[in-house]
């Protein structure tokens, strides 16, 4: 799907109104974050469910919703996406995957990896394949959601997550090659924390390594953000890391990662 070109307004009041319905009726996709933001979910689920046929499953996924505890964009997002797979599986309706999984609205993208994530009787390297198209879409938005999308499951299997997510370095998409390592970040942003990376964060290399010298300033910035993750509880390992990345792996792409990498550090020293 191509990138949107519109640049979006600077504030949620400044979202022209034919604008923001486009936006709840899923015709088109957020331009930015406030935009992102703007967006009633609840219309855009009641448009979509109305759009596919599929009203009937409305009530109880609203139902959802209003029995969360805090409800903001992204445990709404989250609701909904495990609510429609509900519905769905209530149903045996194999085919509603299919009709949203490249829907024009970012925003029903997102839910979509929460849909595929709730399939427990996918093995975890069916999952991630499964998103994989996901965390390579254009939009930022839907790659965030990717992987948050499947955080807790890459969390229960760390071992077997790095040694899928380690093939996901060599992809010629630099998308899919930071979703690799923002996925496994031992505290990563709106997420859990990873217990065992934040104690061993060795058993990240098999990620890290490959991308030390990543070329795409997107994939640098989130190696260097996992390093900094793992110096809050073992700097001694970052520390040590750094230096030997920069003996082996002398250029400005390493140099850069590392400077993010220590900026914790640093700040304490």
């Amino acid at each position: 799907m191509a990138e949107t070109k519109r640049k979006g307004a600077r504030s949620a009041k400044d979202i022209p109104k034919a604008i923001l319905e486009q936006l709840n009726a899923g015709k088109i996709e957020t331009a930015n974050l406030v935009e992102w933001l703007a967006v009633d979910q609840k219309i855009l689920l009641k448009n979509l469910l109305e759009e596919k046929e599929r009203i009937s499953y409305l009530a109880l996924v609203l139902e959802d919703i209003e029995r969360l505890k805090k409800q903001t964009v992204n445990t709404i997002n989250e609701t909904i996406g495990k609510g429609l797979y509900k519905q769905a599986l209530q149903g045996d309706d194999s085919r509603f995957l299919m009709e949203i999984v490249s829907h024009p609205s970012d925003l029903v993208r997102c839910w979509t990896t929460y849909y595929i994530a709730s399939d427990e009787n996918c093995t975890l390297e069916e999952t991630l394949e499964l998103i994989k198209p996901f965390a390579a879409d254009s939009h930022f938005g839907v790659r965030e959601i990717s992987w948050l999308s499947v955080r807790k499951l890459i969390s229960e299997d760390i071992s077997q997550s790095i040694k899928i997510l380690s093939e996901w370095t060599k992809s010629k998409d630099e998308n899919v090659r930071r979703f690799a390592s923002e996925a496994t970040r031992p505290r990563g942003v709106w997420c859990e924390h990873i217990e065992l990376l934040k104690q061993q964060p060795e058993l990240g290399l098999p990620i890290l390594e490959p991308m030390r010298s990543d070329k795409a300033k997107y994939v640098q910035d989130s190696i260097g953000n996992w390093l900094n993750d793992a110096s809050k509880s073992q700097p001694k390992f970052v520390m040590e890391l750094c230096e030997r990345w920069c003996k082996e792996s002398p250029c400005k792409e390493t140099d850069y990662i590392i400077k993010k990498a220590l900026r914790t550090i640093e700040k304490k020293a």
